[in-house]
């Protein structure tokens, strides 16, 4: 398979991806000979994928930095460029160990100048396998302000043979001045029958309930995996998709805003279940904890350092939950207007129709715009730190109105 393989539904960005590896192959191996580099190259040290949440924009760029660490010698007639998919610079670069590139990503809610500086030393460094040293900064969108001055020298001064692949939402989730040197390109959301057809085919899922999670997350390439495949995840959307029927008095508004809260701090607790112990004994084990789990001296600054980042993780964790119930509502009242405006565009949520076709009937579509706008309003305050107790309260006695 190629490296493009993954990448769904987006032909165009795939076109400009090769030709720019094969541009970038030719760079080095001029250089390897000796020669100078060909002019008219599509290949450039900074990149920027920008598009929506489920795009794919993170798999492009993993799938660029793998073609650009190809090494089959028949990879010009097998695939019409680098990015084979089967040699060791492939095979590396897409599990995450190849030894030139750096795959960044945050569980965090930002990401600092410590670790952007750590990023820029690593970015100097020669290539060891004499190809690019790619860096692939997944949620370049976390980077802080302070964080983001330290990556623009970076990239106003890179290093020969280095290579920055940023990701993010959208161009204005990034420093005007980082944008202005990468060169941009935008990922749309996957069609519905593309996200089903890679879920049955990669996924091994049965047809019918890829084309349903598909559907059901509009063309979001990892939540129809998840909703196709975890139980759990089939769950909390079916108690979010009722929610509509449940706040028709301040009482109801209330109770339902709480279990919505609950339920995000239930999967942010299973996450650190699953993942806390083991850094904690691990960290433990590498500082020299004598038997009994006494730590030696000197090693109380790791432990507190750990535990602070795992809060962190946490307080991420329980926002992307919330956000992921936001989302799923915002789907719910689309299919709302949808109906009332009697569209032909098909519905997302056809397994409530008759909880869609209720609240159609009981409402018009102006009060269905201000409850999409209310939900809007609860995502955006949680992007400014508000309790989200507090932000999910306001919404849901909004969505009463």
């Amino acid at each position: 398979m190629a490296v493009w393989d993954d990448l769904v539904g987006q032909t165009r960005v795939e076109e400009q991806l090769a030709a720019a590896a094969r541009d970038a192959d030719a760079l080095v191996t001029a250089h390897a000979a000796g020669l100078p580099a060909p002019e008219a190259s599509k290949m450039t040290h900074a990149w920027l994928f920008t598009g929506p949440p489920g795009s794919g924009r993170a798999t492009a760029a993993r799938a660029f930095a793998a073609a650009l660490q190809c090494v089959s010698p028949d990879r010009a007639m097998s695939t019409g460029g680098p990015g084979c998919g089967f040699c060791d610079g492939c095979h590396t670069s897409l599990v995450g160990t190849h030894a030139d590139v750096e795959i960044v990503r945050t569980d965090l809610l930002s990401i600092g100048v410590k670790e952007t500086r750590d990023l820029v030393r690593r970015a100097q460094l020669s290539p060891a396998g004499g190809r690019w040293q790619v860096i692939v900064l997944e949620d370049a969108d976390r980077l802080t302000e302070g964080a983001g001055n330290v990556l623009l020298k970076a990239v106003e001064e890179p290093a020969p043979r280095t290579v920055w692949l940023l990701c993010a939402p959208s161009l204005e989730d990034v420093l005007p001045t980082i944008r202005s040197r990468c060169r941009h390109l935008t990922l749309r959301t996957p069609a519905v029958e593309a996200v089903a057809d890679v879920l049955v085919r990669r996924d091994g899922i049965e047809p019918e309930i890829a084309h349903a999670a598909a559907r059901a997350t509009q063309g979001h390439i990892d939540r129809a995996r998840r909703l196709a495949t975890d139980e759990r995840a089939r769950a909390r959307r079916s108690v979010v998709l009722k929610l509509p029927l449940r706040v028709a008095d301040i009482g109801g508004c209330l109770k339902a805003a709480q279990e919505l809260v609950d339920a995000a701090a239930e999967d942010a607790k299973q996450v650190a279940e699953e993942i806390d112990v083991k850094e904690t004994e691990e960290l433990k084990a590498a500082l020299g904890a004598a038997q009994g789990g006494r730590m030696p001296r000197g090693t109380a600054g790791a432990m507190k350092e750990l535990e602070e980042r795992q809060k962190r993780r946490r307080t991420r964790t329980q926002r992307d939950s919330l956000d992921l119930a936001l989302t799923d509502l915002t789907g719910f009242y689309r299919d709302v207007l949808a109906l009332q405006l009697r569209s032909r565009a098909p519905l997302a949520n056809t397994d409530v129709r008759d909880a869609l076709e209720r609240i159609a009937g009981d409402t018009t579509p102006e009060r269905t715009l201000r409850r999409i706008e209310a939900i809007l309003a609860c995502r955006e305050a949680l992007d400014r730190n508000v309790a989200p107790l507090l932000a999910v309260e306001a919404m849901t006695m909004a969505l009463r109105e």
